[in-house]
């Protein structure tokens, strides 16, 4: 249960402005927020089920994204690409230069 939703956090980080308001909302406040069905549902005065019916929805919807468009998986592979780097750089002695590069480029992520 943890990974999918690190993983839901990580689609709707990347992908968060291709869904509508409501889509947003939900999300927003079922993953990052932590609010229950029944609490989401309370506040936007509508059912548990329309409310868990939305989220599975949109929980598709990332997943059809990342299938299409793959910004997590590149990602994911960028970030394996500068561990290796540093690693290598650490081994081989380099100057620190090259490693408060790599941590540059590891930041603009």
């Amino acid at each position: 249960m943890l990974e999918k939703t690190i993983r839901m956090n990580y689609l709707y980080d990347f992908y968060q402005t291709l869904l509508t308001s409501k889509q947003n909302q939900y999300m927003s406040m079922y993953y990052l927020d932590d609010w229950s069905l029944g609490e989401i549902a309370e506040h936007f005065e509508v059912s548990r089920q329309a409310v868990y019916d939305n989220i599975r929805r949109t929980e598709a919807l990332l997943e059809e994204y990342e299938e299409k468009l793959m910004l997590l998986q590149r990602y994911e592979q960028r970030k394996k690409l500068f561990s290796r780097l540093k690693e290598t750089i650490e081994e081989n002695g380099s100057p620190g230069t090259m490693i408060e590069i790599v941590e540059s480029l590891e930041k603009l992520e």
